[in-house]
């Protein structure tokens, strides 16, 4: 249970992360601004997405362990 608290919790930090304007974007404009935005997204997407693959990893390694 604790493992998946700490992937829950590693996953709701990780895409809480992504959140509002990265500081990389500040003092940008118009297209500029939005291209920026949108690029921290897809990044924020990918890390959360491979927390959710490091999670069922995780899960099938525990589950196989028990089964034996």
């Amino acid at each position: 249970m604790a493992v998946q608290i700490l992937f829950l919790t590693w996953g709701i930090a990780g895409a809480a992360s992504g959140s509002g304007t990265p500081e990389g974007c500040q003092g940008l404009t118009g297209d500029d601004l939005d291209a920026c935005n949108d690029a921290s997204d897809i990044g924020t997407t990918i890390g959360v997405g491979i927390v959710v693959g490091f999670w069922v990893t995780a899960d099938f390694t525990l589950g196989f362990t028990y089964v034996i």
